[in-house]
C-alpha cells in the first residue's frame, strides 16, 4: 500500500526570511493524519534567505539530519560541531540529553535550500554528538547510496535508530528497485524532478509512505530526479 503526501497539501508558510513546508505536523501546524511515519517525525523543506537563519536554540531526544539541496548552511552546536554544510553532504546531530545549535545562511546573495529531518531515537538521554560526511554525486547516480544507518555502514553517518537512509540521482528513464524486508516500511521524499513509484507519479516536494510492499520500483520521469528513501522498522 502506498499513501502519497502531495507537496501542495503540506503545512508551513512564508515568514520573509524563511519559506518552509512541513510534511508532518510541526510548530503551529497540526494535522492528525500526518504526525510522522514510523520513527520518522519531521521532514521540513526550508528556503532561507541570504544572511538569515535559525539563531541558537535547543533540542533534546531527537536524531536530526540536515540535507542541503543548494547553497550553504553554517552550523554550530554546543557539542563542538562547527562546519559549513553544502550539497552532497549529510549532517547528523544527536540531540540526546540536550544540545543547543544555530544554523545560518552565510551567503550575502543566495538562498539556501535544505531538508531538515527528525528521527525518534531508540532511547532517551543519549550523549549529544555531531557527524558530517560528503557523498560524491557519482556514488548516487543511477543507484541508491546509503548515507545514514544505525551501524554507520558503508561510510554512512551513524544514527541511533533502526533506520537506513538512502539518496539517489536518476536520469530520465533510469529505473531501480528496492526490496523491503519483512515488517519494514519506506518513506520516499522527492527532492528534485519527478518519478514513478510502483506506477504512482510523484513530483518535487511530494512524499510517499509504503507498507506491505515487497518491492519498490522507482523510475525517473524527469531529466534529473533526486530523492531520499527511508527504510524504517
Amino acid at each position: 500500500m502506498i499513501n502519497i503526501r502531495k507537496s501542495d497539501e503540506r503545512g508551513g508558510g512564508n515568514f520573509g526570511w524563511l519559506d518552509t513546508k512541513y510534511t508532518f505536523s510541526f510548530n503551529n501546524y497540526y494535522d492528525p493524519h500526518f504526525m510522522g511515519f514510523r520513527n520518522l517525525r519531521v521532514i521540513n523543506e526550508d528556503f532561507v534567505e541570504a544572511n538569515q537563519g535559525f539563531g541558537t536554540h535547543g533540542h533534546s531526544d531527537m536524531e536530526i539530519i540536515t540535507y542541503v539541496v543548494s547553497g550553504a548552511l553554517a552550523h554550530k552546536d554546543s557539542s563542538g560541531g562547527a562546519e559549513v554544510l553544502r550539497p552532497h553532504e549529510v549532517q547528523r546531530m544527536t540531540a540526546g540529553s540536550g544540545i543547543r545549535h544555530s544554523e545560518l545562511n552565510p551567503s550575502k546573495t543566495e538562498k539556501v535550500h535544505l531538508l531538515q529531518i527528525w528521527i525518534l531515537p531508540e532511547k532517551d538521554a543519549l550523549e549529544p554528538g555531531y557527524e558530517q560526511t560528503y557523498f560524491a554525486p557519482e556514488t548516487k547516480q543511477g543507484k541508491l547510496k546509503l548515507v545514514a544507518s544505525r551501524g554507520g555502514d558503508d561510510g554512512s553517518v551513524k544514527i541511533n535508530q533502526d533506520v537506513k537512509l538512502y539518496t539517489s540521482i536518476l536520469k530520465n528513464g533510469d529505473e531501480i528497485s528496492f526490496e523491503l524486508g519483512e515488517n519494514r516500511h519506506a518513506w520516499i521524499q522527492i527532492v528534485k524532478g519527478s518519478l514513478e513509484l510502483n506506477g504512482e507519479k510523484l513530483s518535487a516536494g511530494d512524499g510517499a509512505a509504503a507498507s506491505d510492499e515487497k518491492v519498490l520500483q522507482i523510475k525517473s520521469a524527469a531529466d534529473e530526479t533526486e530523492f531520499l528513501l527511508f527504510d524504517l522498522n
